[in-house]
């Protein structure tokens, strides 16, 4: 009998050959997906996402139009971000570079800010100035690129970038809304790890802040460094019961003016940091923590440092 009378029997009507999909998205990960995902801060780094910055830089004419925070000197800026991909290498990390097809916005390189990884792929960020706009695109292009799903994109009125938020633990995120992350874009972030079974806390940033990753980091499963009298009680209280010991800058200066905060964890009590920043570093290594150092003196004048360049594509999960 033809199979344009009895159709029913055969492979694409679910008949004899058909074959189910029985695995879930993320058993899919690393097989028919790229290898990435993220559970905590904290875990072995195997692989982030960078944008080495180019002509955007050297068509540069004012600064601060831009949001950024001094002139630069893009031939020392390449250099400086080059020595943070070289430094990642040498940690044995995989550096992806986003490329982006036409000349990017001089903020592109600020990769963190663009997306947020999750165990099932990356909740892709929507900037909230009118000057990053677009810059999620050329991230969204290369990551699919690689092989990493997007999990959510936003939509409507929401804003958020990647940098205002941090796994405190498997089941648990912090999240902070202020001037980058809206509360439209809190609910969606929100309902996105909702379904993923992920506790999220939300807490407020102080005027005047940029990100939540400006005033905490995690340096171990149980270790947390916040900055004094920025971090807020919510956010302290949350971590303590979670079982961490917070510490706090005993100094600020280096942070403020060198970025001696904006580090990334390598894997538990191991960091890369800005070099150059000596009090900071002894405080680092008095909580015993193991500390990698490449300069960012020039980079930094853009508004940003180590943390904020990198996107976390895959730790390893716990």
């Amino acid at each position: 009998m033809s199979t344009e009378t009895e159709p029913f029997n055969v492979s694409a009507y679910g008949g004899a050959g058909w074959s189910p999909r029985l695995q879930t998205h993320t058993q899919e990960i690393g097989a028919l997906w790229g290898n990435c995902g993220i559970n905590t801060e904290h875990a072995p780094l195997k692989s982030v996402l960078l944008h080495r910055p180019g002509k955007e830089l050297f068509e540069l004419t004012d600064h601060n139009a831009v949001q950024m925070l001094e002139p630069i000197d893009p031939e020392l800026v390449l250099e400086q971000h080059d020595g943070i991909a070289n430094a990642y290498r040498n940690a044995g990390v995989a550096v992806h570079y986003v490329d982006p097809a036409q000349t990017p916005s001089p903020n592109q390189m600020f990769c963190a800010d663009l997306m947020f990884m999750t165990p099932a792929g990356a909740i892709l960020a929507r900037p909230a100035s009118t000057v990053r706009a677009g810059e999620e695109r050329w991230v969204a292009r290369r990551l699919a690129d690689i092989g990493v799903p997007i999990y959510r994109t936003l939509h409507g009125t929401a804003t958020f970038e990647g940098a205002d938020a941090m796994w405190i633990n498997a089941e648990t995120v912090i999240l902070g809304r202020g001037l980058r992350t809206n509360d439209e874009g809190a609910r969606q972030v929100s309902a996105a790890l909702t379904d993923l079974g992920v506790n999220v806390i939300v807490v407020d940033l102080p005027f005047g802040t940029m990100h939540l990753m400006g005033m905490l980091r995690f340096a171990d499963k149980d270790l947390a460094i916040a900055w004094p009298k920025r971090f807020v009680h919510r956010g302290v209280d949350a971590l303590k019961a979670h079982g961490y010991r917070v510490e706090f800058l005993p100094t600020v200066e280096e942070a403020a003016k060198g970025s001696a905060f904006n580090f990334v964890t390598l894997a538990p009590r191991e960091i890369l940091m800005v070099g150059g920043m000596p009090q900071t570093q002894a405080f680092y290594e008095s909580l015993g923590i193991k500390c990698h150092s490449t300069p960012v003196h020039e980079l930094r004048k853009a508004a940003g440092a180590i943390g904020c360049l990198t996107g976390i594509i895959e730790r390893e999960m716990v």
